[in-house]
């Protein structure tokens, strides 16, 4: 049989960039939609986009659905309500800072990745894959930390983008979970079954409160439909590429990996939102870039 381990490495590459495109959409969304309206769009209109691709492979492996074991659902909707209130926390923080350090915040997720994935699912980790989550993510660290601000500008959008960060990683491990819990099928075929339940159980859940709470809000987003469903699409292919690689390898490595983001939102804050970044940036970038390095030597090795 051929192993496919390696395509975790393209997947994440691809799911960071196309998140990164995904989350300045949304950003430029929550003026007129709020942030549980933005963060609904990544969701409600995701869900066609994923239920299309997994009717493609689901047809391609003859169709057969996936069996589930009991730990599937208890764990999808652990991954899926956790990601509602880190996205909702996300944009908070967009709102606050700029899009690029916004990011950088959030991207403490890994080593709270790795500590949800050692007392949740029991798995290791090499000596140099730690070494690269610490670097990254001091990186990541040196290119957040700002001097002589008030609280409301710094340690208050540092603790939404942290808690984000932290809530991704449960949903991130839970995820991971929720697909090894399927016991037939390919892994394609699994990332997409667990993706495309997660995302309609979240819009089920989203559409049940704004239709208590945000009815205004709701319509928005129905008027808003040309501009979201973009969003939607680049989140549907940024999650189905984060699922691929959760199906493959630890959520460790591919939220690692998944570092490359910030270089990416680095790049979209200069050019396209016109923000410069600070020299302390530059050394937090190259941090990332050496823990990145490190941990992709660490498979080639």
């Amino acid at each position: 049989m051929t192993d496919w381990t390696w395509l975790w490495v393209p997947a994440t590459l691809m799911a960071a960039a196309a998140q990164t495109v995904r989350n300045a959409m949304q950003r430029e969304l929550t003026g007129p939609l709020g942030t549980v309206g933005a963060a609904q769009i990544r969701f409600l209109y995701g869900l066609p986009f994923a239920f299309l691709f997994w009717l493609l492979l689901f047809g391609l492996e003859g169709g057969h659905f996936p069996q589930a074991t009991p730990g599937f659902f208890g764990q999808l909707f652990i991954a899926s309500t956790t990601q509602i209130a880190a996205t909702v926390l996300m944009l908070a923080t967009m709102q606050r800072k700029g899009f690029a350090l916004s990011t950088v915040y959030i991207k403490t997720e890994p080593v709270m990745v790795a500590l949800f994935g050692v007392l949740l699912l029991g798995e290791t980790l090499a000596p140099w894959a730690v070494a690269a989550v610490l670097i990254a993510t001091a990186g990541v660290m040196v290119m957040s930390w700002r001097t002589g601000n008030a609280w409301s500008e710094t340690w208050a959008p540092a603790l939404l983008g942290i808690s984000a960060g932290a809530l991704f990683a449960w949903s991130s491990v839970s995820y991971r979970a929720a697909i090894l819990a399927l016991s037939s099928g390919g892994f394609l075929l699994k990332a997409s079954t667990a993706l495309t339940a997660g995302l309609l159980l979240q819009c089920l859940l989203i559409l049940v409160w704004l239709l208590g709470f945000k009815r205004a809000v709701l319509l928005a987003i129905l008027r808003s439909w040309r501009a979201s469903i973009k969003a939607g699409f680049m989140g549907a292919l940024a999650s189905q590429c984060w699922f691929i690689g959760f199906a493959l390898t630890s959520a460790t490595y591919v939220r690692t990996l998944g570092l490359v983001e910030v270089l990416f939102a680095q790049w979209i804050a200069i050019r396209w939102m016109r923000q410069r970044p600070r020299p302390a940036e530059y050394v937090g970038l190259a941090l990332v870039l050496l823990g990145l390095v490190l941990l992709s030597s660490g498979f080639l090795a």
